[in-house]
């Protein structure tokens, strides 16, 4: 008789906390080798997020299960995102233990995005072992986790003006890194970030969405601090054919981008919520054209006008399918808000990053890119960068003949070996998901 494991996966109600969590079900779903031992994944979503997703293929045994939309309307993430943060905080747990309650099998296993602390709660009164899943780098995860220091050297809340020069030099695994150049903590989360420590206190295990080698320090760091098992998952991103399929061609952009010279065109996306300003979108369209470099500009939101005006060497669009943008031969960059899905995909992709963060984990991934993996250059400094600041940069960045983008193409390409190398049969994030499995889901 077949027996089965039922693995309810939780994630924080936003695209780049579900999707890496929906590619890690595919990911696990193929590895599973257990004979007479079926495994299903049941995805809870919010009733909004499954009208957007419900209907995306989807390996046999991943399913979706719905809680209602208990963040009220008017807290909106692109607006208020620590305000949908603390919501999504005080507001999930209820519909969500009421879910579990209704489900027809057991729950035997979860699998809990680490930002919403709420789920590691809810599995220890069901004495259900419970995954902590992080989906952001690891040397995110540490700077949280030592937000105490941060608090001992009081750079919590610090005046920029005065201090921006000091160097944060003291948590384990993270680079030295300059005041201004760290994400800013929001008084308001404090006390948040400090619940979300205690994740190695209650978790039985700790997944990273990351790469053991492109993160060794801060992993390493990590591993030294918590008493769980920590596994490491790779880049986690979609599982597809590398090579464009002529399905992909049926999209306008894939035909814009064949008629371009191999790795002349810098590819724009700045994130699907936390966007730039309406003044700074304007320089850095008036940067663009002013550098006559090709460039395809993925604009969320009203992007009509920037549809219009972008000139003879650019497309704007209102989506596209990245990772397989990024993988075209005529990608050669990479203009990127700094999440931290987007890098792992330009990583793996071997396209160079110039990096514009705008808040939060991004400023640190930036910092990642310039200072430690040096696959990337840092374009925005000022509140403000001004078009012909942009233009500058933008051409120097994406001038094949330069010495300083030959030398950064040597790190590139090697990054991208790494990332590549660890997804193959023994590679190091095959192996941490077999240990992974191999641990948790033994033959009942």
């Amino acid at each position: 008789m077949m027996k089965m494991n039922q693995v309810v996966v939780m994630p924080y109600p936003g695209r780049g906390h579900i999707n890496p969590l929906l590619n890690l079900c595919h990911v696990l779903s193929s590895r599973f080798h257990h004979g007479n031992l079926t495994t299903v994944f049941t995805v809870v979503v919010t009733e909004e997020w499954f009208e957007l997703i419900g209907s995306d293929p989807k390996p046999d045994n991943v399913r979706f299960a719905t809680i209602p939309n208990v963040i009220p309307s008017e807290i909106n993430r692109g607006n208020d995102a620590i305000g949908f943060f603390i919501a999504a905080q005080n507001k999930m747990e209820t519909p969500f233990d009421l879910l579990l309650d209704r489900m027809e099998q057991p729950v035997d296993f979860i699998i809990a995005d680490a930002t919403l602390k709420w789920t590691l709660d809810v599995a220890i009164r069901r004495n259900i072992p419970v995954a902590a899943y992080w989906p952001m780098s690891a040397a995110m995860f540490t700077m949280w986790y030592h937000v105490d220091l941060l608090q001992k050297h009081q750079h919590i809340y610090v005046d920029l003006s005065e201090r921006g020069e000091e160097c944060i030099d003291y948590i384990p695994g993270l680079s030295p890194i300059k005041v201004a150049d760290f994400p800013v903590v929001d008084p308001g989360l404090h006390a948040i970030l400090l619940d979300l420590v205690s994740v190695s206190n209650k978790a039985q295990t700790l997944l990273l969405a990351t790469v053991y080698e492109l993160e060794p320090e801060a992993i390493d760091a990590i591993k030294d601090k918590l008493k769980i098992p920590v596994y490491t998952f790779g880049p986690n991103i979609p599982n597809f054919p590398l090579e464009p399929t002529s399905e992909s061609n049926n999209h306008g952009y894939f035909s814009w981008l064949d008629s371009k010279p191999q790795g002349s065109v810098l590819y724009i996306s700045l994130g699907s919520y936390l966007s730039v300003s309406s003044a700074q979108t304007e320089e850095i369209l008036a940067g663009l054209k002013h550098s006559g470099v090709n460039f395809l500009w993925v604009a969320k939101g009203d992007a009509s006008w920037l549809i219009r005006d972008c000139g003879r060497n650019g497309l704007v669009v209102e989506w596209c399918e990245q990772l397989k943008v990024l993988l075209h031969s005529s990608i050669g960059g990479f203009l990127t808000h700094c999440g931290w899905n987007s890098i792992k995909e330009s990583v793996f992709s071997g396209v160079p990053m110039l990096t514009f963060p705008i808040t939060g984990e991004q400023l640190i991934n930036s910092h990642v890119i310039v200072e430690d993996w040096k696959n990337g250059w840092k374009l925005k400094t000022e509140s403000l960068v001004t078009r012909d600041e942009i233009a500058v940069v933008v051409k120097r960045f994406m001038n094949s003949e330069g010495v300083e983008r030959k030398e950064m193409m040597e790190n590139v390409k090697k990054l991208r070996g790494i990332c590549r190398e660890t997804v193959v049969e023994e590679g190091s994030a095959t192996r941490d998901i077999d240990r992974f499995i191999r641990n948790n889901f033994a033959s009942k």
